[in-house]
This record gives structure tokens, C-alpha cells and sequence, in this order.
């Protein structure tokens, strides 16, 4: 909303005289402008170009666990053995989850 900067200003006097219908009145014409849209209902109609990926078929080559590498209790993750912090009562732990 454009607000005129060189319109005078109301006092306090002039808005005490302004009636409560009238308040009313502007305040349900400022709402009436308004639309509620349920944002999940309009993200399900947006697509981002080039984001069907149905047709493109994954490949990814697995490697078996190296012998300078461990698989941490706690996270699961395999890592390189520099990154080894300790071991606790059911193995190897990384730095990433003992800290």
C-alpha cells in the first residue's frame, strides 16, 4: 500500500473522532483483499523443469570395505582408520560421533 508522505497528518483529536463503524468498515475492507492458499496445495501443481528423473537409471559402483578403513557403531559409516577415535563396548568409533 503507496503511502503519501505529503499528506497532512492526523492528531490525536482526529482519531479519537473516527467511529468504531467506520474502523470497522476499513478494517474489513483491508481483509477482503486477501486470499488464504494453502501452500501444499500449491506446491503439489509446481514442477521445476528437468526434475522428472523417472526415466534416468542410477549406477554406482561399490567398493567392498578397504583394510585401512572401519565401519562405526554408531553411525554405520565406513571411514578411513585416521578418522578413529576409539573403540567402546561394541567397536570402533568415529571422531564425527565421539565428540
Amino acid at each position: 500500500m503507496a503511502t503519501d508522505y505529503d499528506a497532512p497528518r492526523k492528531t490525536d483529536e482526529d482519531m479519537s473522532e473516527d467511529s468504531l463503524e467506520e474502523l470497522k468498515a476499513r478494517r474489513a475492507e483491508k481483509g477482503s483483499g486477501t486470499v488464504d492458499e494453502d501452500e501444499t496445495e500449491a506446491a503439489e501443481g509446481f514442477e521445476l523443469p528437468g526434475a522428472d528423473l523417472s526415466g534416468e537409471e542410477l549406477s554406482v559402483r561399490v567398493l567392498p570395505r578397504q583394510a585401512d578403513e572401519f565401519t562405526c557403531t554408531r553411525c554405520f559409516l565406513v571411514h578411513h582408520r585416521s578418522q578413529l577415535a576409539s573403540h567402546d563396548d561394541l567397536g570402533p568409533v568415529c571422531t564425527e560421533c565421539a565428540g
